[in-house]
């Protein structure tokens, strides 16, 4: 299979990456109506880009549309067409010291014919009238050449999404190169003024916007566009052999959105601070607390083991679990590919379907597996809308926006009856089994005595099994949307930590 892949990358020379334009003001303006008429130009700027994301979508779907026309005149019996193209601007600095000040623009499209039974897919970043014509030939060749697969095919007329919700995920102003540097410079200053930081690994900053169209020959035509921003810093404190790390960070959809860089350059300090002196505990049994950022992995674990061609190669833990309880009734798993200004949120899945909000466990029973339709075909199931796919292999299953629902308790609460036990900040390594469930990875954090964080630890290993762990897993009260894969605090009784 041929791939054929571009990308345009420049750096950003000194003042270059303003997005407002006008006059210099001078004195002799009035203040207030020089703010008012930066605020006029400012609203013009975002109308114009927003109707010109429009036009560039109208423009996609032309262009699949005719890709796909002329797939079906050279002889496929079904094609369908995707296309990606994205612009983003980042920068990192270490110390002060700039690292990393660029831009990259991309663009993608890609083609899958079917022929009976048989596919094939080719992708191409060049849109000229010669490629896409050598594009239709080279995927029709490969796909007569293939072997066929008695599960791939596009969706039926009747299956395709018809209308979709508006979702705001696309802020349509640009941040300037000096906005970025300004939030890295603001994270890293933050976290380098807390006492006991002796060094920086480095702050970033980026932003980045996309569009996505799509176009089958089952009649869907349908693209959105999202945008992105982020800020992350990561810090040492201590030295010689007494040194730790740590980090935070933050991403948006909006930048209004998008927490204080030098909350988060705090947050990053004062959490390596607290992590200098660890050592080692004795191997035990005891409960285990997952901090936030962490209890978001129990969730990936999941997705792994519902993943729909998962179970129909039988090679998930949970194959055979539909239907049962296989977490405490407390616990309901959401998934909702429609939140506004979600981080994973999308209008359709990637075959043209209609998505929608659902519990994936809901009060501890396991509904659902995460199925496209050729995992759905397998099974002898119905596709749940949950395809993903790039522009050059076929869609896969892939969840959206996913978090695991609140309890009652604090986080103070949920382990206040904790004689003794591990508060898990970081894990590390991938010890992970998706066949029986066997859970086995390094960790660090803090022990837990009587009901209060009492020490750091580090050099750790937690061990159990995926069943059991999700069987006596419960949940604090204090969730928050960061990432697209969200939990609150967790803890898990009877886990064996190994350590010293």
């Amino acid at each position: 299979m041929m791939f054929i892949y571009g990308e345009v990358v420049a750096a950003i020379p000194g003042q270059a990456g303003t997005h407002w334009r006008g006059s210099k003001l001078t004195e002799r303006v009035d203040p207030r109506l020089a703010r008012g008429q930066q605020l006029f130009r400012r609203r013009n700027d975002l109308d114009a880009d927003m109707n010109d994301i429009a036009r560039q979508s109208a423009n996609d779907i032309d262009l699949l549309q005719d890709l796909v026309a002329r797939a079906k005149r050279a002889g496929a019996d079904a094609a369908d067409a995707v296309l990606f193209e994205g612009t983003s601007l980042s920068h990192a600095r270490r110390l002060g010291n700039v690292e990393k000040l660029e831009r990259s623009e991309s663009q993608d499209l890609g083609l899958r014919v079917l022929v009976g039974r048989q596919q094939a897919i080719v992708s191409s970043s060049d849109r000229s009238p010669k490629m896409l014509a050598e594009l239709v030939e080279r995927t029709l060749a490969m796909a007569h050449a293939v072997p066929e697969d008695p599960f791939c095919g596009l969706a039926e007329p009747d299956q395709i999404a018809r209308e979709w919700p508006s979702l705001d995920m696309f802020d349509p102003a640009e941040p300037a190169a000096e906005d970025l540097i300004e939030r890295a410079r603001a994270a890293e200053d933050a976290a380098l003024a807390v006492k006991g930081i002796t060094n920086s690994e480095g702050a970033e900053a980026g932003w980045g916007r996309s569009r996505i169209a799509l176009v089958a020959s089952n009649g869907f035509a349908g693209g959105y566009a999202g945008s992105h921003h982020g800020v992350s810093v990561a810090v040492i404190g201590g030295s010689g052999q007494q040194m730790e790390r740590d980090y935070d960070f933050a991403n948006a959809v909006y930048a209004a959105d998008l927490r204080d860089p030098a909350v988060i350059g705090r947050n990053a300090g004062e959490r390596t601070v607290k992590r200098l002196g660890a050592k080692k505990m004795p191997t035990c049994r005891c409960a285990v607390v997952l901090d936030p950022r962490v209890a978001r992995s129990m969730i990936s674990h999941l997705l792994g083991a519902i993943s729909g061609p998962s179970i129909a190669r039988g090679t998930s833990f949970l194959k055979d679990k539909l239907g049962q309880r296989i977490f405490g009734d407390a616990i309901t798993i959401t998934e909702d590919p429609h939140r506004r200004r979600g981080h994973r949120s999308k209008p359709f899945d990637a075959e043209g379907l209609a998505n929608r909000r659902r519990a994936l466990i809901d009060k501890g029973v396991l509904t659902t597996w995460l199925l496209d339709l050729r995992s759905a075909r397998q099974l002898g199931l119905t596709s749940t809308g949950h395809a993903a796919r790039g522009t050059a292999s076929p869609p896969s299953p892939a969840a959206t926006n996913i978090w695991i629902e609140p309890g009652a308790q604090t986080p103070a609460e949920l382990m206040a009856d904790i004689k003794s036990g591990f508060y898990v900040t970081e894990l590390m390594g991938m010890g992970v089994n998706g066949i029986t469930g066997d859970y086995s990875r390094g960790a660090a954090g803090f022990w837990i005595e009587n009901g209060e964080i009492a020490f750091p630890v580090s050099e750790m290993t937690v061990a159990g099994n995926l069943n059991e762990m999700f069987a006596h897993l419960a949940a604090a009260n204090d969730l928050e949307f960061r990432v697209g894969a969200d939990s609150p605090t967790l803890r898990i009784d009877g886990l064996t930590v190994a350590g010293a």
